[in-house]
């Protein structure tokens, strides 16, 4: 038998032996221990280091809110740091270590931080470094010299380098009824939802479901209140609209109810089985939610109470009931309320010896009196803690007598023999969901904490309903009788009058004392995990931080994993004190998620290995297999080049242009944005986004638009077809795709949303094809049937419907290349073979494939913007559009597009420029009047894009140049000093090819 572990009880399995290590020492657990209480069993009672002070610490708690026993998981070299060894469920094989401790747990040589006084308290790195001046080490000097030694120092944990191989997925659910929580509210709200025929998700961080029916020895409908959770579990899964999610935590609200979640699939297991993934992320989008969260039992702040041997109360509770474990043999118990009488009788009926229960109140009820009675315990009401005593481990403490209304001490200290303290501040609860979901929250001054808004004070959008103790309500009949109401709310029901189950009702009231902390010498923690003393809060408060967003940041006091759980209120109130406020008046900290620690992998799922994800066009396998050279633009995977044999990049896409020129190219479109613009007011709605006309455009035509930012700057180009008198295909450019669609949908949806219009993006739904030069018409009419496509019926900027190897395909006749060019769209599915049938077709006429780098080096030749030009700084007058800059209508830009600094005379102008040299030119490279390599200055403007054209036999750039009209004809230099490249221009105009459109035109 362990040494501290109990004959019989708790939910574990006492045939199966668990063998595990923890800082390389051999353990033995049974199957359902957490790693916390698995070491308690064993004796274990140190866990941590303290993140400041390296101060021995050991368990505060049995669940999720633990903020001491942190530990790192390893799984061969993969090291999963700071996880709490409540919420580590032992396996065979397990193996943990502790953290932030140099040697060992036992001999950390950082404990010496403990003599640094007040040198260390908060916000020490702010102040003690920015001086003295003592020889070389000036003002910030010597910050920068210990900011090495801080930082090695700072964190818990260290995160492993090793590649994970674990498997993560990702889910998205949807249901009518989220259930967060699976105590007697949440099993309560579930069921009646489930009832209602109403989907229903109940998700719970926890292992088991039932909450505190667990632990709590209560009575329920005439059995254990444990086995009717179970039994209530069992009724929920026989419901095919039911899933259950156990070891889920849901850790985040967001907009439109959808909330996410992290659901452990293997942590608790020694290997996966084959297709087990490790964690499952899920996206849950909810009609209503119901928050049955359930509450916090508070710590209370007095000198010593961060010694290993301190607990709260209920975890000490949970420790006996559930896992068969004692805190220790010798039990006190500090209090201001009355739970922990509860918690005190169960520990006595498990077999721990209860020495004294310190109540700070000087009024306990004889109901409580009589439950310290049957613990056989001396009943010190009045009383306070005021220091403990021993090393790594509780061996006494000291009691002295206590006035809960002024906080006063009197009297003689008195030693009490004791291996484990137990305190129970209060109840906080747990409120992290509805605050990140915009809740505020509201003070209650009977149960001393920070309840959820009531429903009538609630924003409407705010759809989650409370239950149980997470609105307040203590009780288990409450949370009971809530639960169902809050499940038949949820799911549209009407109130029910059928009978509830009955709660053997148990002593006790759930308001605390207003005491939070007993002011005597020591020092006095807050925060357990970042070693936030009161103390620390108070030098907050003088040092002028008032504001409690504040006081988190200059004391860390909540931060990290612990999120407040249970530091928040105890601090705000030494806060409010300080200020000489109540508590309401100084408020409290909006909580934000994760509400726990969330694993990478599991948020990036299934694209593991991946900063993010390949988008690849439907023609993709085709230009792979017939050997594309393929590179990412964006988030699209394009052919660069189809090469030859021993040729470069270069050699590649001159013959392509060059080939294309003079016969005919194939290029791949499809990742050009494509977004559906439709409904009664689609034309007005162009008016106003483009700067030129499109109410005008006639059905079956295409036009060039411009759009601009609402500053005047040129924003995006590109051509949008009139496939109907309501119905509109916007075409984008591949980069600006996403940004344009949310620039459209703001405006919908802020704007102007009288306007009668829907914008959908459809790029994935279809597959595009350019087809140019001289003979693209030719092979085009030679495979495309159900339309012709010679001047007449397809001039330029026209639509066709037709079909191609019997695929329906839109075909729009416009240019991006300078050549005679055709684009062809079919549905994605169908677009190789489309993409095949055109290559076939255009054999006899020697149409070659064509990658990005030809497709750069024939718009450069034509002179044609895209992002390289339109880069957020340039307006249309300067990219020479000013031409489709409509004087009939307003549109998105055009009131602050004549700003003095937009029209001015010296701003850069796009040019073209021939390197006189013949030698290539670089993005990038500065335009300059005379040219000093050694000492580069006054730049005239800089290249944006640059190749070898074919049709001109020259290297040739595009440029943006101050006065750049002016200076056609002009030379110049170009100065790179990066690349060393120094070299004569001639400044020209950026249409090198085809200047009056003759051959685009045909």
């Amino acid at each position: 038998m362990s040494p501290r572990r109990t004959e019989t009880g708790g939910r574990i399995d006492r045939l199966r032996t668990i063998r595990f290590t923890f800082d390389g020492a051999p353990y033995t657990g049974h199957a359902g221990d957490t790693l916390a209480s698995a070491l308690l069993a064993n004796g274990v009672t140190l866990f941590g280091r303290s993140f400041k002070y390296h101060r021995p610490r050991g368990l505060l708690a049995a669940g999720v809110e633990e903020p001491n026993a942190l530990v790192t998981v390893l799984r061969g070299a993969v090291r999963e740091p700071n996880i709490p060894a409540t919420m580590v469920e032992i396996y065979d094989g397990l193996v943990a270590v502790s953290q932030n401790r140099t040697p060992s747990l036992a001999w950390d040589v950082s404990a010496i931080n403990q003599l640094g006084g007040k040198i260390l308290s908060a916000g020490f790195y702010y102040k003690t470094f920015m001086g003295p001046v003592i020889g070389p080490l000036k003002g910030t000097r010597f910050w920068m010299f210990c900011e090495h030694f801080i930082r090695r120092a700072a964190g818990l944990g260290k995160a492993g380098t090793a590649p994970d191989p674990a498997r993560y997925e990702r889910m998205n659910a949807f249901c009518d009824v989220l259930v967060v929580g699976s105590g007697p509210a949440g099993l309560m709200a579930a069921k009646a939802a489930a009832d209602q025929g109403a989907r229903v998700i109940l998700a719970d961080l926890e292992a088991n479901f039932g909450g505190s029916a667990n632990w709590s020895g209560e009575t329920i409908d005439d059995m254990p209140a444990a086995d009717w959770a179970q039994r209530t579990v069992g009724q929920l899964e026989g419901n095919d609209n039911v899933r259950l999610l156990p070891r889920t935590t849901v850790w985040g609200y967001y907009d439109g109810n959808t909330l996410a979640a992290l659901e452990r699939v293997t942590d608790h297991k020694e290997g996966a089985a084959k297709g087990e993934p490790r964690q499952r992320y899920w996206a849950i989008r909810a009609g209503t939610v119901v928050l049955a969260t359930g509450s916090f039992e508070r710590p209370l702040v007095f000198p010593g109470n961060d010694r290993p041997g301190v607990m709260l109360a209920h975890a000490a509770e949970r420790y006996a009931v559930e896992y068969g474990v004692l805190p220790g043999q010798r039990i006190a118990l500090l209090t201001n309320n009355d739970s922990a009488y509860r918690s005190a009788l169960a520990l006595k009926k498990a077999g721990a010896a209860i020495v004294a229960i310190v109540d700070v109140r000087s009024d306990v009820s004889n109901d409580m009196r009589r439950l310290a009675s049957e613990a056989e315990a001396e009943l010190l009401d009045g009383h306070a803690v005021v220091a403990t005593e021993g090393g790594k481990g509780l061996t006494g403490l000291k009691v002295q007598r206590f006035d809960a209304m002024s906080g006063a001490l009197s009297g003689d200290e008195r030693s009490i023999h004791a291996d484990s303290l137990l305190m129970s501040g209060g109840w906080s609860p747990t409120i992290h969901l509805a605050s990140q979901a915009g809740a505020k929250a509201e003070w209650n001054p009977a149960r001393q904490a920070f309840l959820p808004p009531k429903s009538t004070q609630r924003g409407p959008n705010q759809q989650w309903i409370g239950a149980g103790a997470f609105t307040g309500s203590f009780s288990t009949a409450e949370a009971i009788a809530e639960g169902r109401a809050a499940g038949l709310q949820a799911a549209g029901g009407a109130a029910s009058s059928a009978p509830l189950p009955v709660v053997e009702p148990t002593p006790g009231d759930p308001d605390p004392a207003p005491v939070f902390e007993i002011k005597a010498k020591g020092k006095s923690f807050v925060d357990f995990q970042h070693d936030v003393t009161a103390e620390d809060v108070r030098l907050a408060h003088r040092e002028g931080f008032v504001s409690v967003e504040h006081l988190k940041r200059y004391t860390t006091l909540g931060m990290a994993t612990d999120q407040g759980k249970n530091s928040n209120v105890p601090g705000l109130a030494i806060m409010a004190e300080a200020l000489g406020k109540p508590i309401p008046e100084v408020g409290t900290t909006r909580f934000r998620p994760p509400y726990t620690a969330v694993s990478i992998g599991s948020l990036a799922a299934e694209r593991f290995g991946d900063l993010k994800p390949e988008r690849l066009t439907p023609m993709h396998d085709w230009h792979v297999a017939n050997g594309a050279r393929m590179y990412s633009a964006g988030l699209w995977y394009r052919p660069m080049i189809y090469g030859l044999a021993g040729e470069t990049v270069e050699q590649a896409y001159v013959r392509e242009a060059k080939a294309t020129r003079e016969s005919a190219g194939i290029v791949d479109v499809s990742t050009l944005g494509k977004i559906a613009v439709q409904g009664p007011d689609a034309a007005e709605f162009l008016d106003r986004v483009y700067t030129n006309m499109f109410s005008t455009l006639a059905v079956g035509k295409a036009r060039y638009g411009l759009m601009l930012r609402e500053d005047g700057l040129a924003f995006d180009d590109g051509t949008t077809w009139r496939l109907g008198e309501q119905k509109f295909l916007m075409t984008t450019t591949t980069a600006n795709a996403g940004k344009v669609m949310q620039h459209l949908e703001y405006f919908l949806d802020v704007i102007w949303p009288e306007l009668k219009v829907t914008v959908s993006s459809v790029t994935d739904e279809w597959a595009g094809a350019a087809i140019g030069g001289p003979n693209a018409r030719a092979i085009l009419a030679s495979c495309v049937s159900g339309t012709a496509v010679d001047n007449a019926s397809l001039p330029f900027m026209g639509i066709v419907h037709g079909r191609i190897a019997g695929i329906p395909v839109m075909i729009c006749r416009l240019s991006f290349s300078g050549e005679m060019a055709f684009e062809v769209y079919s549905g994605a599915g169908y677009g190789t073979r489309v993409w095949e049938a055109l290559i076939e077709a255009g054999k006899p006429f020697g149409l070659v494939t064509y990658g990005l780098e030809a497709l750069g080096t024939m718009r450069i030749e034509k002179g044609h913007v895209t992002g390289a030009e339109i880069d957020g700084r340039t307006t249309a007058r300067d990219l020479h559009l000013d031409w489709m800059l409509s004087k009939k209508k307003p549109f998105i830009g055009s009131a602050m597009m004549d700003r003095e600094g937009l029209i001015a005379p010296d701003r850069l102008e796009l040019v073209g420029l021939i390197a006189l040299d013949n030698r290539p030119l670089n993005g990038g490279g500065h335009i300059v009047e005379k040219l000093d390599e050694a000492n580069p200055h006054d730049s005239l403007g800089h290249i944006t894009a640059c190749c070898y054209s074919p049709a001109l036999g020259k290297y040739i750039a595009l440029a943006l140049v101050k006065g750049g009209k002016g200076r056609h004809g002009t030379r110049a230099f170009v100065s790179d000093p990066l690349r060393n490249r120094f070299g004569p221009i001639e400044i020209v105009s950026n249409h090198f090819y085809d200047p009056d459109g003759s051959r685009m035109h045909g």
